[in-house]
């Protein structure tokens, strides 16, 4: 059986502004204030893991360790079948040091050529650690296709090349509340909030 979450003040293990405002919303509603990493000057660790799972397990913990709050990380990605699952847990890095996802959506479209295959699935895991070592992780994805050019301002990462299955609108194009009704992250988060903070 899951670890209940019991706090009402928890660290976001990230310095993405994105994330931060999406993770933080996800957990309002549980009487949860969040904080990230960032604010409290905590380094990002390295990403050594080999899976989403891994990573977002290592940033809970370098986060919860630092501050002795429990942490909530993410780690998530870009699935490309036709790149042999590329960028996956490397997505954050095909967009560089300086975070330039303009950059990165252009390698995607660059290394898919002229593929006809153009499916893609964002992939999240959410991980809640303790400051004891105890980690619980869920598994988030949504299915779509790849369009190119890039559509839409909102979002953040590769939304705006990503158009779920079933969907007209990138979630560059989409409102908020409807990406985050159905969101890698949001499916994710669902799990954790069955199994750690509700009832």
């Amino acid at each position: 059986m899951a670890r209940r979450f019991a706090g009402d003040r928890l660290v976001i293990a990230t310095h993405n502004q994105g994330k931060l405002a999406e993770m933080a919303a996800l957990v309002a509603p549980f009487g949860v204030s969040a904080v990230s990493a960032g604010a409290l000057g905590l380094p990002e660790p390295e990403e050594t893991g080999d899976s989403f799972e891994a990573n977002a397990e290592l940033k809970a913990l370098a986060a919860t360790r630092a501050s002795a709050l429990p942490a909530l990380a993410d780690d998530s990605g870009l699935v490309v079948p036709a790149l042999g699952g590329a960028p996956g847990i490397y997505s954050a890095r095909w967009a560089g040091p300086e975070r330039d996802f303009a950059r990165a959506m252009a390698l995607v479209e660059e290394r898919l050529g002229d593929s006809a295959d153009r499916r893609g699935s964002f992939v999240a895991v959410l991980s809640l650690a303790w400051p004891d070592g105890h980690v619980e992780s869920f598994r988030g994805e949504v299915h779509g296709s790849l369009v190119f050019p890039p559509r839409g301002a909102r979002g953040f990462g590769y939304d705006p090349i990503f158009v779920p299955t079933g969907g007209s609108e990138s979630f560059g194009e989409m409102d908020p509340a409807a990406k985050h009704a159905m969101s890698h992250r949001a499916t994710a988060f669902r799990q954790l909030a069955r199994a750690c903070f509700s009832g």
